[in-house]
């Protein structure tokens, strides 16, 4: 939880930094790649990421600009969407909240929680996914980049 928006921004500009670099990493070839069958794509979970920024914090009244569709497009359009949703999300969070702001409590999917809760959801949700993502990532070949460290590939040279 946390008690700042410098808080929050310090963690965002690292876990969306770690975003950032597995999402550079993608290929077009790699957005197909699922763990098994009906299961979503690397594609699908990369650019679930991407919109669920926007998806989460307009939700409970920031206004920016964000990555929004429901079709996954190219590896570089996505990252490119991810890069430029983050940077319009600092921003506006800089310009329309403020430390008040987090303790104010707002709907979000059906349940009422404070600001500082859904930010605290927004990274995690991030966290949880870019995980997914560099398994299938490993699956399609890909070089993994480190994200709490050298991943195994950098470890090695």
């Amino acid at each position: 939880m946390y008690h700042t928006l410098e808080e929050f921004l310090q963690d965002w500009n690292y876990e969306s930094s770690a975003t950032q670099k597995v999402l550079d990493a993608l290929t077009d070839e790699s957005l197909s790649q699922a763990v098994a069958p009906g299961h979503r794509t690397l594609g699908e979970l990369g650019w679930h990421v991407v919109t669920s920024l926007h998806l989460f914090l307009s939700s409970i009244g920031l206004e920016f600009e964000g990555a929004k569709g429901e079709e996954v497009p190219t590896a570089k359009e996505m990252a490119e969407g991810y890069r430029t949703t983050s940077e319009n999300l600092v921003t506006a969070i800089k310009a329309q909240w403020n430390d008040e702001t987090l303790k104010e409590v707002k709907e979000l999917f059906g349940q009422q929680m404070p600001v500082t809760v859904t930010l605290g959801m927004l990274n995690t949700h991030q966290i949880h996914h870019r995980g997914q993502m560099t398994i299938l990532m490993r699956q399609a070949g890909l070089k993994v980049p480190g994200v709490y460290g050298p991943s195994k590939e950098e470890w090695g040279a």
